[in-house]
């Protein structure tokens, strides 16, 4: 069963915090949402600068969210009490998909700046440049083994990136696959959505890349999250849909009860609940 909220703004990144509130920026207003899930009540916290572009979201330690600013360079954060703040760039790097790592640090990656970053807790950022040119770095996530995982659009590969921000590319099997959305479960391996392919790909811990095909070949799969089963949760874009695979490869989905509502970000819960951001002014709940 699915049923929708509806938050005005332009929903693309989610994710739920430590206290169980579903949190989502609004890309289009240039605010981000915290929405409960007990009464669907929404609070919108405005950013001050409508032209943003607010992104993707994680939850942090302290019970507050981290969030790409993809228009105006900076990483922002709101805290549990709705305080707002910013870390200023240097240069015009377009920061999009971003992960919280061991020791409190946050990672985020570079769109148009074509690097890895790392803000410490100080709020120092030290970049690190990727090896491939024009790669358009996307989404990142935590590795099970303290690495850091993201996509390269434009590369057609994964990137390895350690703690102390060596890079090492991985290239995909499919070309052109424009890689997306990554996740990694708590068995090594790492998953991601092949936006431009319409497949979901697994890279095994011994490097072993399989890549499963969705039922519509045209679906655009976007933003991806692990699931304790160790299968993945996706939205599909073009197709409308919220899908899942197992380790094995069976691929549901769940069609979007709004037409065209452009499924993006994807988040789960603790108790099994699916959210995800549908640019079209709502967020979904599955409830598997």
């Amino acid at each position: 069963m699915i049923d929708q909220i509806a938050v005005t703004g332009g929903p693309y990144g989610i994710t739920v915090d430590v206290d169980g509130y579903v949190w989502t920026t609004l890309i289009h207003s240039g605010q981000v949402a915290r929405v409960s899930p007990a009464d669907g009540a929404v609070t919108v916290h405005d950013l001050g600068a409508p032209e943003s572009g607010p992104a993707v979201i994680v939850p942090g330690v302290d019970g507050g969210v981290w969030f790409t600013r993809s228009r105006d360079h900076r990483i922002g954060r709101i805290t549990r009490d709705g305080e707002i703040s910013a870390t200023e760039l240097s240069g015009e790097t377009g920061p999009f998909g971003i992960t919280t790592a061991p020791g409190g640090a946050l990672w985020f990656t570079e769109m148009t700046g074509n690097s890895v970053a790392r803000r410490d807790p100080d709020g120092n950022v030290t970049r690190f440049p990727l090896p491939e040119a024009g790669a358009f770095p996307s989404m990142i996530a935590t590795g099970a083994d303290d690495t850091l995982w993201c996509t390269l659009n434009s590369a057609n590969a994964l990137a390895r990136v350690t703690l102390d921000g060596t890079v090492t590319v991985h290239p995909l099997p499919s070309p052109n696959a424009g890689p997306v959305g990554i996740a990694c479960d708590s068995e090594g391996a790492v998953w991601f959505a092949e936006l431009l392919a319409g497949r979901i790909g697994r890279r095994a811990a011994d490097g072993t890349i399989t890549e499963f095909p969705l039922p519509d070949p045209r679906a655009k799969p976007h933003a991806i999250v692990a699931d304790p089963a160790g299968g993945v949760w996706f939205t599909a874009w073009a197709a409308n849909r919220i899908g899942h695979v197992t380790p094995a490869g069976d691929v549901r989905h769940w069609d979007l009860p709004t037409p065209d509502s452009e499924p993006h970000g994807i988040a789960l819960a603790p108790d099994g609940t699916v959210w995800a951001a549908l640019e079209k002014d709502a967020v979904a709940r599955l409830r598997p």
